[in-house]
């Protein structure tokens, strides 16, 4: 099913005998398997407003991120989280929306310095387990008043309604960037040099680290972006607080960029056939928990506060693991290892009691995407 308006998604969802699965535009392939009727939002597409002065953009859920992308590069504006495309991960085909950026909280490396996708929400429209359309927000911020709906929808991966509208926050592109790159690290020392670097006064806008980059050896990456003046300065002082290391200064833009989009969609990990997971921990925590996971690959963003990890298809890496504080996602496996393992971590008692009342409010039925987040 590919409904064309609202409406007739309402009608859809309303009629429905059975379970549905939701989906945009196919190119996310994370959560258990679910067993449904196909139901895409790809024909809710198009760009409704856009306010390059207000700094707001609104757009219906089927609409491909790179369409939106365009149209804000127009105007020398951007998302501010830099949301990751999953493709050459998942080996998947299709085009990304901005429904599905939404439904899967999806943030790259930037999150560090602006923020999750769910933190540069301004308001949604959706429509839920018994066909009724609701919204929630607007077009400016602080303007939620009551149940804060547009955090709810974010990151639920449809299974309390199916996103038809969303409304962002959007930022001005920088003028430059530049990357200070520290070569032959070990995962200890990067993440302590990351904390050194994100803790100066120089606006890291990235930092994360690779056990084995393009060569073949570790590299940590730290990005400056601004006005080009003051990247320049801001590099050149970052450099300087590593007076002992191996450290280079990378300032040409489309090398800069192409840098960070392997680390956004961690490509050391595309083309392989292990599973990949992806684990959310304080940075501090970070070279231990590499340790415990003794995995084929890695890669560290965030500071070090999220760690991509390679192991054999059907291994579990919480039981590697062990207790910590954070969370494991399995992002990449096959159908049967998604079928047997929890993909999405464990919730404690108390916050799994609530997120079963919430999806029982809003699909009292259980048709949406039922199980995918079980």
């Amino acid at each position: 099913m590919r409904p064309g308006t609202e409406a007739e998604l309402a009608e859809m969802i309303a009629a429905a005998k059975g379970p549905l699965h939701i989906r945009g535009g196919g190119t996310r392939r994370i959560g258990k398997p679910v067993a449904g009727e196909v139901l895409e939002s790809g024909g809710l597409s198009g760009i409704t407003l856009y306010e390059p002065g207000a700094l707001t953009v609104v757009a219906q859920a089927g609409t491909p991120l790179a369409e939106l992308e365009t149209a804000l590069d127009a105007e020398g504006q951007r998302l501010p989280f830099e949301p990751m495309d999953h493709r050459g991960l998942l080996g998947t085909e299709g085009e990304p929306t901005i429904g599905g950026v939404v439904a899967g909280n999806v943030s790259g490396p930037r999150r560090i310095q602006s923020g999750a996708c769910r933190d540069q929400m301004l308001g949604v429209r959706f429509v839920d387990g018994q066909g009724t359309v609701l919204k929630n927000g607007g077009r400016v911020m602080k303007n939620v008043t009551g149940y804060d709906l547009v955090k709810l929808l974010t990151g639920s991966w449809g299974t309390l309604g199916v996103l038809t509208e969303v409304s962002l926050k959007v930022l001005p592109k920088p003028d430059a960037a530049a990357c200070v790159l520290i070569d032959g690290l070990s995962i200890a020392d990067a993440v302590a040099a990351m904390a050194r670097a994100l803790g100066s006064p120089f606006d890291i806008s990235g930092a994360a680290h690779t056990p084995r980059g393009l060569d073949g050896t570790a590299v940590t990456m730290l990005r400056i972006e601004g006005f080009e003046q003051s990247v320049a300065y801001r590099a050149k002082q970052v450099k300087a607080l590593f007076p002992d290391l191996a450290v280079r200064v990378e300032t040409d833009a489309e090398k800069v960029a192409e840098g960070w989009r392997w680390v956004r969609d961690v490509a050391p990990m595309h083309g392989s056939d292990g599973a990949v997971w992806r684990i959310s921990c304080r940075p501090s925590d970070a070279p231990a928990l590499c340790d415990r996971l003794n995995a084929d690959a890695l890669l560290l963003d965030w500071g070090g506060g999220l760690i991509w990890a390679e192991l054999p298809d059907g291994a579990d890496a919480r039981a590697r693991l062990g207790a910590f504080d954070g969370h494991a996602t399995l992002i990449r496996g096959s159908d049967a290892a998604r079928a047997a393992l929890a993909v999405f971590h464990p919730e404690p008692a108390p916050v799994a009691a609530i997120g079963r009342g919430l999806r029982t409010r809003f699909d009292p039925r259980g048709i949406l995407n039922p199980g995918l987040m079980a």
